[in-house]
């Protein structure tokens, strides 16, 4: 599973690990029409795939993504205008579809559109050099104004999204936007030891817990109970649960590390 080096999105196979790479390092990844295109394409390939365990989103170069490519909208019409962030959307509901995790390393100015594909991975483990911005308001446009407010609260949303300045990543931790800091120089090497660990887990068992994460942040606590036990209950059909016990006797046998 590979593209062309001139191609706006990478897809780099390692086993059951896919690396999605932003490629337009010479705009500082800035999300155009056809990284759009490119984006929605590779994770739907990406979900059809059933040996994929893990991904992870990164940028080529010192930036995850610079925002939107705003050059390319000069002298367009408001159809194309709007067919173009239509197009965004559907990338980004594609990240979020996607089954398996999906982790977004990020170092450098993350700007909007950048804030956009990042929020829909499922966490993000970030460079201490990160920082993020959503300056579409400043910019005489509208964006980020759902997935920002359900990550951080809408509060504190309307703050970055009213006065366009930069967060730095520690404030971003605290708000909950990014998982984990690291230095810049073992950002790749973390991700990729993260999403290993991830492939390690029996395939159904993770999508599932996924899945029940998702659905269960829409309901309230009985109805996400609910959820779970469905999850189990799929899990225990499949039968492949057995293996997993037998292999957890076997590795752990008398240490007294348990779950439930």
């Amino acid at each position: 599973m590979t593209m062309t080096d001139e191609a706006p999105v990478l897809l780099e196979r390692d086993g059951t690990i896919v690396r999605v790479v932003l490629n337009r390092p010479e705009a500082r990844n800035a999300l155009n029409l056809p990284m759009c295109l490119a984006l929605r394409e590779a994770f739907e390939r990406i979900d059809g795939d059933l040996e994929i365990r893990a991904v992870l989103v990164e940028g080529k170069g010192d930036v995850f993504c610079a925002g939107a490519d705003m050059k390319e909208r000069k002298d367009r019409d408001a159809i194309w205008i709007r067919q173009r962030r239509i197009a965004a959307f559907q990338a980004y509901a594609a990240i979020e579809r996607c089954t398996r995790p999906v982790i977004a390393l990020v170092q450098g100015p993350t700007v909007g559109s950048g804030g956009e594909i990042a929020m829909s991975c499922d966490f993000v483990v970030a460079a201490s050099n990160a920082s993020f911005r959503f300056p579409e308001a400043h910019w005489g446009t509208v964006g980020a104004t759902q997935r920002l407010q359900r990550v951080i609260g809408r509060s504190r949303a309307k703050e970055l999204l009213f006065t366009a300045r930069q967060m730095p990543v520690e404030e971003a931790v605290t708000l909950g936007l990014v998982a984990r800091i690291v230095e810049p120089e073992v950002l790749a090497e973390t991700g990729l030891a993260l999403v290993r660990r991830i492939a390690e887990a029996p395939p159904l068992a993770m999508v599932l817990t996924k899945q029940a994460v998702e659905l269960g942040a829409c309901a309230d606590l009985d109805a996400g109970i609910r959820i779970e036990l469905a999850a189990i209950e799929r899990l225990l059909a499949d039968g492949g649960w057995k293996a997993s016990i037998d292999n957890f006797v076997r590795t752990v046998g008398g240490k007294g590390d348990a779950t439930d």
